[in-house]
């Protein structure tokens, strides 16, 4: 007879962060400026620098730690983080079983607290980056309706479905930027997904109001990370809900550089996954989504090999069934992943 198993769990967490400084920046305060509001307009969380701001110009404060009108201050060094997960092992052992391997299980807490700690499953994509962006986000919520008068936005439902996308990603090993990012939301169940303004673009820095500023900030930040981690397969995945007339019923399609082989072949694969599953689920209906170039700002001034994603329109009814029902987007997020797996293995 086989003896007892006796089960040891212990935790273990690697860091989270690596940090890497970047030159000091100063800025001239203003009236009615004070040092929250003078951090949160710059893009720092006052909460995390408050203290380094006080001890760089603790010399140039007025009592209280106010600020003087006119009078340049400098800007706590900001810092580049290197987000990874929390790695959480349980190591089995046993007098009889002595060859089993650990079970690690991921910690991610952005994804909200019921989805926040899953299985690392697979290493099929060990050394594989991917930068996510959401569209819109922060003051910009992208296409809208109402739904059962309810307001409804773009920026919410591919949130959702990117951050689906990114767990499927952690879960066989890949390493993820979520670039658009909400510290609230988490991953949702809801049919109606709350609208609210507060996304921010990685690490934390507030969206602007202006477009062109909006797809630059976003666009840098993806450039800068590409750059170091140059020499790695690193892909861009962009995701969006379109606007067309409620009459207009559409399948998910896809755009990438018009100059971009390795753009185009991440796009077709992600086709061929949703021809595929159409083929399964719907064996009776044609799926015309489409792969084709296009010069949007992103697709043009990005660095990694990428995908832009339209997952339907938000003013169709069908279209409204693919993204309000949460298995609905879970299905869409495994199809993309689908289609990225076959793209790095293949």
């Amino acid at each position: 007879m086989l003896k007892r198993i006796i089960l040891f769990t212990f935790l273990f967490f690697t860091s989270f962060i690596s940090l890497a400084q970047t030159p000091e920046k100063t800025v001239i305060a203003k009236r009615g400026d004070g040092i929250y509001s003078l951090l949160r307009n710059n893009g720092l969380d006052p909460t995390k620098y408050f203290k380094k701001f006080i001890t760089l110009n603790k010399k140039i404060l007025k009592t209280n730690n106010q600020l003087l009108i006119g009078e340049t201050y400098l800007l706590p060094n900001t810092e580049v983080l290197i987000e990874e997960p929390h790695i959480i092992t349980d190591n089995i052992t046993s007098k009889t079983i002595d060859s089993i391997a650990p079970i690690k299980k991921i910690s991610f807490p952005l994804f909200g607290k019921k989805y926040s700690v899953f299985n690392l499953e697979s290493k099929k994509l060990n050394n594989a980056i991917y930068y996510l962006i959401s569209g819109h986000g922060g003051p910009d919520p992208g296409a809208i309706t109402t739904y059962n008068n309810k307001t409804i936005s773009e920026d919410e439902y591919a949130y959702d479905v990117t951050l689906r996308l990114a767990r499927l990603l952690l879960t066989n090993g890949a390493k993820v930027y979520i670039i658009i990012r909400d510290e609230n939301d988490g991953i949702r169940d809801e049919r109606i997904l709350e609208v609210d303004y507060d996304e921010v673009c990685y690490v934390n820095k507030k969206i602007p109001r202006h477009q062109t500023l909006r797809l630059r900030q976003r666009t840098r930040t993806v450039n800068a990370l590409y750059m170091k981690h140059k020499g790695t397969y690193q892909r861009l995945i962009v995701t969006h809900v379109d606007s067309r007339s409620e009459n207009k019923n559409i399948d998910v399609f896809f755009y990438h550089h018009k100059k971009s082989k390795s753009g185009k072949r991440l796009a077709t694969n992600i086709l061929e996954s949703f021809k595929q599953k159409y083929a399964e689920h719907q064996p009776n209906r044609t799926y015309a989504g489409s792969v084709s170039s296009r010069s949007l700002y992103l697709i043009k001034n990005t660095f990694p090999p990428m995908v832009y994603i339209e997952l339907g329109n938000i003013q169709n009814e069908k279209d409204q069934k693919r993204i309000l029902d949460y298995k609905n987007r879970e299905a869409l997020a495994k199809w993309v992943f689908n289609g990225l797996l076959n793209d790095f293995i293949n």
